[in-house]
């Protein structure tokens, strides 16, 4: 049996019951990376074996990991923080499964996309994820045009690193549409910092932003 178990996006505290008694009873617990899951594992006294499960292996580690499932191990899939198979890896191993018939469930929790957007104050009703905003600053472009013509509200992942960049952007298609940084969702420095795009690049550009970002753009109806 395969478990996809959401792990705490920040806050160690935030694991669900369910999942600290699944990941105390699997047989193997497969992680993005290893370190990072180890150190929930310990904080939870929870002793198993680790094997790595990322991008880069993914291809390899499904063929693997599908084997011992069909032979009957009960094996965890965690990623560093979330639920694996959003913007994570994840939905090979279970498409895999799908395909050979093998059983699995999913054990929900944490969601920085969920917390964000409650966060933001934005409509809620209906909504549009659209994983990480692409690198390169075309297609950037196009996404935020995409969210700017939606009336629901969108969400992105964005690196830290890129932000002021994004929000140079978005002052070029979305200027007077009001956006949302959720920032550390969860940690000690938690944020959530709402204005027009102009005014979100007065404040980063001042004050450099660290941390994981949900980026929020409130939609044509809001």
């Amino acid at each position: 049996m395969l478990y996809v178990v959401a792990t705490p996006i920040g806050n160690l505290g935030d694991i669900t019951l369910r999942a600290r008694e699944i990941l105390k009873d699997v047989d193997l617990v497969a992680a993005e990376d290893t370190r990072h899951s180890g150190i929930l594992l310990k904080h939870y006294q929870i002793k198993k074996p680790l094997i790595s499960y990322h991008e880069h292996n993914e291809a390899m580690r499904t063929a693997q990991l599908v084997e011992r499932l069909a032979a009957g191990e009960k094996i965890a899939l965690i990623t560093d923080a979330g639920t694996p198979g959003l913007s994570d890896p994840g939905a090979r191993l279970i498409r895999e499964c799908i395909k050979r018939e093998l059983p699995f469930t999913i054990i929900p929790g944490p969601s920085s996309i969920s917390t964000a957007l409650v966060g933001s104050g934005f409509s809620a009703d209906k909504f549009f994820f659209g994983g990480f905003l692409p690198v390169k600053s075309g297609r950037r472009e196009r996404e935020l045009r995409a969210a700017a013509a939606r009336e629901e509200t969108s969400i992105y992942f964005e690196s830290p690193y890129r932000l002021t960049k994004t929000l140079k952007a978005c002052i070029d298609v979305v200027p007077d549409r009001q956006l949302c940084v959720a920032r550390e969702l969860t940690k000690k420095f938690e944020e959530f910092r709402r204005g027009t795009p102009t005014e979100l690049l007065i404040h980063y550009e001042a004050h450099p932003p660290k941390g994981e970002i949900v980026l929020v753009i409130s939609g044509r109806g809001d």
